[in-house]
Parts: structure tokens; sequence; C-alpha cells
């Protein structure tokens, strides 16, 4: 969907809408059944293709952690201990939440796993509402991100030091007039 000059409009063209979610993109997650947000791109921090699942550090509170506790006995789940997540709006299954894991699964221990298929997306930048499943949430590399942020870094040090020296010239020059 859309914002359209004062209309919401239904988007269905899913392939040109992944390609402008690009990293980093600012973005809320809605349950795809009600359109209650769960969760913003801020909280996404991978996501784990093989369980198609969305790995969030946080979730709103309108997604609900069953009090209930399921053992996994197949697939990627066997012999974890997870609970259920469901959104509040509509009571859908949006997840899940892993207490207890063997040492392949560790990493995501506590972690919020939203399916993607119950998933939509709001594009902020683009004002476009997008399944989940056509956008991929890996994250880059860390040390590809401190590299960006060094860059960053020096060069605003650079800018800095530009800047200073000019003051610095400007300082001697008025020495000088008086």
């Amino acid at each position: 969907m859309e914002y359209d000059e004062s209309l919401l409009m239904q988007r269905v063209d899913g392939v040109k809408l992944a390609k402008e979610a690009e990293y980093g993109q600012p973005m809320t997650l809605h349950c795809a059944q009600c359109n209650t947000v769960l969760g913003d791109s801020v909280g996404v921090c991978g996501e784990i293709q093989s369980m198609d699942a969305i790995m969030c550090l946080r979730v709103t509170s309108d997604v609900v952690i069953s009090d209930a506790m399921e053992s996994g006995r197949k697939g990627d789940m066997v012999d974890c201990i997870y609970s259920s997540l469901k959104c509040r709006g509509c009571r859908c299954a949006v997840g899940k939440v892993i207490h207890s894991a063997p040492l392949r699964l560790a990493m995501i221990r506590s972690l919020f796993l939203l399916y993607k298929a119950n998933i939509s997306c709001y594009i902020l930048n683009t004002s476009s509402m997008v399944e989940a499943s056509t956008l991929t949430f890996d994250l880059k590399p860390l040390r590809q991100n401190i590299k960006e942020a060094r860059q960053q870094f020096e060069a605003q040090l650079d800018q800095m030091s530009h800047v200073k020296s000019r003051l610095a010239d400007r300082s001697v020059s008025s020495e000088l007039v008086k």
C-alpha cells in the first residue's frame, strides 16, 4: 500500500518494492492480518533464512508472548524450548522466542523471531507496504560497518581541523590589525 494524496492504495509490484527496500532502510514491521505495528528496523538484527524468520532484539507491546512453552521435535527447532508470539490485535501467530536451544542455535536464544510470511513492512522513505518475504534482512558484516564509521569520523576530523586552522588564521589576522 502507499499513501497518495489522502488515499491508501494497494501496491502489487513486490519486485520493485524489494529493490526499494535496501539495507538500513527505515521501516516498521506490521502484522500481515490486521496491520498492527509489531516492531521496526531499528530492532532488527538479521534473519534466519532456514526458518524464514526476522530476528529482532525488541518488539512492541502488541507482540504477546505465550505463557505456554513448547518443545521442538523436528526441523530446525529440534531440542528447543520456545514460546509462541501472537499479535495482540488479531491473535494471529507471528513468531516465536527460543528459551533453550542446542549450541548450534545459541546465538538466537531470547531473540524475537518473526515469521516473514506473517509480516508486512511499511517502508518509510517510499511510503510503501510490502510483504516481508520479498525483502532480505541480512546485515552488513560488523567489520564493514566499523570501516564505514571510521571513514566518516576521519572525514569529520579533517573538516574540523580545516575549520580550526581557518579560525586560527583569522585570530592571527585580527591581532595584526590591532
